[in-house]
């Protein structure tokens, strides 16, 4: 038998806040997604990068 291969997905609508990235990194790593958006926010407000890269990722990775 196969294994099925894991894949990176958004969240669905009800999962997220803004466009599910947080939410489907969160899944995919069997996280909280609380943890997700904590390090977007240090990555906005720390390095200046978190909100290219949250775009990069709203646009790259598609939705279930």
């Amino acid at each position: 038998m196969a294994k099925q291969m894991k894949r990176l997905y958004r969240a669905p609508a009800k999962d997220s806040i803004i466009g599910g990235v947080c939410a489907g990194i969160a899944n995919y790593f069997g996280i909280d997604p609380v943890i997700v958006r904590l390090i977007w926010v240090l990555a906005i407000f720390g390095f200046g990068f978190g909100i290219f890269a949250y775009l990069l990722a709203w646009i790259i990775i598609p939705r279930k």
